[in-house]
């Protein structure tokens, strides 16, 4: 492992839930004290001034570097909390790229399974090298219980933060549960119903789920995911989704494409389409259908330029190459950096894709998105008319996108639709509720009303837009019939 010299921030297990108490006589920050009906109260004498609680947030993935940076900054900005970022080393140098144009360099890299690295072998590297940082750093023993002293002085952490969905964050989130560090869960409740689509997400997530303490759910709709499975509603806060914090922040930079002819075609006044695709669930012949998909749309709308930036796993990229390479309006770059393929999506049309986090991130631009899967676990955009689920059938792409591209009117519902993810305040909601869980401050407010309109109209049987009808809740993750 590789490790940024830093303070030695110690060992511990359960989170302790303290109160701020507030100096009268100077300017220095407050000095955390424990809730008094706290069990851990009994052994905790005063916090040192200047100390502070150490959050480690475990990154593996560009996904999770993008949606995690907002809540490192907000965290940063606090004066209780110590963010210590942990890097798996999957994704390295694009994880890094991320982190580089906010100034964040990871604590700690675990150099964890090689880039294309079975999913087993990952998981378990995962789990073994966090779990040797954890008892380098802080003296972490699954037999020990750690006190309130040792959180509030920094010597353990009161918690781990991981993301989403990926297999490192299911395996930090296990390797921290046995090492008795609370698990805080952001972006969670996504569920699709399958444990095959997508795979392996989808399992990931309800593992995570079951050892979680607490479950930062992006809309109300995932927070009725985890009540369904018996998550307290006690443990679930809805802060809207980070990623939208990043997407913001993203599409503000000034910067340029590397690839000429991308720049040329931005420079101009065409239209543009953009697709990415390289889901797992999609190798094989789900990628050779819409390499098929977009060579017929590409043939049918000359006047539309299409752009693709490859993946980099070569299942993917080769695929894809081998039937849109040479086509006059399809444009085939390699994978573009953060900042650059914000730029793009804001500079898009319309946009075609497989990805869960461009789902929900193109519609908070005005952009209608087709989403490439059977199953979506993004069903509010469903059913806010961001997004419409095509699956990855050569005729359907064909006929969903012409569609768009020559009726304003089906394009204007969609691109005019209300997004349902985030209002980019979403990483402060976190650090507040962690303020309140861990420091007893003024409990944030979550995201979004509370309710769902068209959830009341179903339950007062009154009459759903058309396009709303055949997508009730229990349906709304599949692709429709007929």
């Amino acid at each position: 492992m590789e490790a940024r010299n830093g303070t030695n921030i110690g060992a511990g297990s359960e989170s302790a839930l303290v109160a701020l108490e507030t100096d009268d006589e100077d300017e220095q920050p407050a000095t955390p004290r424990l809730i008094a009906d706290h069990p851990l109260v009994s052994a905790a004498p005063a916090t040192p001034r200047g100390a502070r609680i150490v959050l480690p947030i475990v990154v593996g993935t560009r996904p999770e570097a993008i949606k995690l940076v907002p809540v490192i900054l907000a965290l940063r900005e606090s004066e209780y909390y110590e963010p210590l970022v942990v890097s798996t080393g999957q994704h390295h140098k694009i994880v890094n790229y991320i982190f580089e144009l906010v100034g964040i360099k990871p604590d700690v890299t675990l150099w964890a399974g090689a880039r294309h690295s079975e999913l087993n072998e990952r998981v378990s590297s995962v789990m073994t090298r966090f779990e040797d940082f954890c008892a380098e750093r802080f003296g972490a023993d699954q037999d020990r219980v750690h006190t309130a002293e040792d959180i509030l002085n920094g010597r353990f952490p009161a918690a781990v933060l991981v993301h989403g969905d990926t297999s490192s964050a299911m395996a930090a989130a296990l390797s921290a549960f046995h090492m008795r560090i609370p698990v805080m869960h952001v972006e969670a409740g996504l569920r699709t119903s399958s444990n095959l689509s997508p795979f392996p997400e989808e399992l990931n997530r309800e593992v995570i789920t079951r050892v979680a303490a607490l479950h930062f759910a992006p809309t109300s709709t995932n927070l009725q995911n985890l009540i369904r499975e018996n998550v307290p509603v006690g443990q679930i806060f809805v802060t809207g989704n980070t990623g939208i914090d990043a997407l913001q922040w993203a599409t503000t930079l000034d910067v340029r494409f590397a690839n000429p002819e991308l720049q040329a075609l931005c420079d101009s006044d065409r239209r543009v389409v953009v697709i990415t695709a390289h889901r797992r669930e999609n190798w094989g012949d789900g990628l050779v259908d819409i390499g098929e998909g977009v060579a017929r749309l590409a043939a049918a709308q000359p006047d539309v330029s299409f752009v693709l930036p490859l993946h980099p796993n070569p299942r993917v990229r080769e695929v894809l190459g081998a039937r849109l390479s040479g086509l006059d309006n399809v444009l085939l770059t390699e994978p573009l950096g953060y900042a650059t393929f914000a730029r793009l999506l804001k500079r898009s049309y319309l946009v075609i894709t497989d990805s869960g986090g461009v789902q929900e991130e193109a519609p908070s631009l005005g952009k209608p998105v087709l989403v490439l899967r059977e199953t979506t676990e993004r069903i509010e955009g469903i059913a806010a008319g961001t997004l419409r689920l095509i699956g990855t059938d050569p005729d359907r792409i064909v006929a969903e996108a012409s569609r768009l591209i020559e009726d304003p009117i089906a394009y204007a519902e969609m691109a005019h639709a209300s997004n349902p993810y985030g209002d980019g305040k979403a990483a402060h909601r976190i650090v507040a509720a962690l303020e309140h869980v861990l420091l007893g401050s003024d409990p944030p407010e979550q995201f979004g009303p509370g309710y769902s309109r068209h959830a009341i109209a179903r339950a007062a049987g009154l009459a759903l837009p058309e396009s709303l009808a055949m997508h009730e809740l229990d349906e709304a993750t599949s692709i429709p019939q007929g």
